[in-house]
């Protein structure tokens, strides 16, 4: 029996290199109690061998919460899904989707898709070392495999190995000809095989990834699958995640807008500072916020200049937001 329950797999934040870090997960955290919060891709052996604190350390407000690892040696995930629980995460995620070279030099990641054997003796390591949930995060396929049985054949290992849930990225990462980044665009989207795994399995948990915007598009999917992960568009966009709780949970949002989500990261960004951080660790997170709001350019100048200094405090995030308008037409008092 799964460890996961539906509703905790409904809507999550995808993990995403150099973007998902600790501060930009407390911002979205802001902004959705509900949001399951993924952290960026860490190796196995850097987990076991590294800084953790530095690698894998969050704030409590995070929760709900998954580590994603990287890796193919069973009892080195196993040890470092050991290492992530007892930190107090709420999950552990392997990551068999990422297509950049560093993971195919280390035959991780995306690679795993051509060995399901092996990926399912690694979530059954991980799974007899943790009593959390352990899922796994998938493409449909890689370079000239068949989707069909590309995505059937992990399935069937990783059921058999007790995975909890599954993420299924619905398309194909290219190994060979694309670039990371091509590859989140460039692969078709295929949405249908996704539905199609998931009618096969009906009892396993199934959530969807790839190219996923605004709340009609969450609905549709939900209606299918069990689960929607959102990436570039939380972290381009992310006041979207103001809508979570109240459209999927019946709930309402933390806080009434970006503003008020400014204003209750301040004690954030105060330890933060305190602790000998920088400002830039956290405004570097915001640059999306005020999608076409009147002065909303001047808010990212400003962030961009100012906020980047070794000095920088909170009175210059301040200043960044008095340039922008509230929907009144007002302007921010610094």
């Amino acid at each position: 029996m799964t460890l996961l329950s539906p509703e905790l797999l409904r809507f999550s934040v995808a993990p995403m290199m150099d973007w998902t870090d600790r501060h930009c997960r407390v911002i979205h955290r802001l902004m959705s109690r509900r949001a399951r919060l993924y952290t960026e891709m860490v190796t196995a052996q850097a987990v076991i061998r590294g800084d953790r604190q530095r690698l894998i350390g969050f704030d409590a407000v995070e929760h709900p919460v998954a580590l994603q690892l990287g890796g193919n040696d069973p009892q080195l995930l196993a040890e470092a899904a050991r290492i992530g629980a007892d930190f107090g995460y709420d999950e552990i995620n392997l990551n068999c989707g990422c297509p950049s070279d560093r993971v195919q030099g280390g035959a991780f990641g995306a690679c795993l898709m051509r060995e399901p054997a092996l990926v399912g003796d690694c979530v059954a390591a991980m799974k007899a070392a943790v009593s959390i949930p352990v899922t796994v995060k998938c493409r449909i396929g890689v370079d000239d495999q068949d989707p069909e049985a590309a995505l059937d054949a992990l399935t069937a290992a990783v059921r058999q190995a007790g995975v909890d849930a599954l993420v299924v990225h619905a398309r194909k990462a290219w190994l060979q000809g694309l670039s990371p980044k091509e590859n989140r665009e460039i692969p078709p989207l295929d949405y249908e095989r996704a539905y199609r795994l998931k009618s096969a399995n009906p009892e396993l948990l199934v959530a969807i990834n790839g190219g996923i915007r605004g709340s009609d598009e969450w609905n549709a999917h939900l209606a299918r699958l069990d689960g929607v992960m959102i990436g570039r568009e939380a972290y381009q966009n992310p006041e979207i995640l103001l809508q979570v709780d109240p459209l999927l949970f019946g709930e309402a949002a933390p806080v009434a807008d970006a503003f008020a989500m400014l204003e209750a990261l301040e004690p954030h960004l105060a330890a933060h500072l305190e602790a000998g951080g920088r400002l830039h660790a956290f405004t570097r997170h915001l640059v999306g916020l005020f999608p076409g709001r009147p002065g909303a350019r001047q808010f990212r100048r400003h962030l961009a200049e100012h906020c980047v200094a070794a000095g920088a405090g909170i009175a210059d995030l301040r200043a960044a937001i008095a340039h922008v308008a509230r929907l009144d037409g007002a302007r921010v008092a610094a």
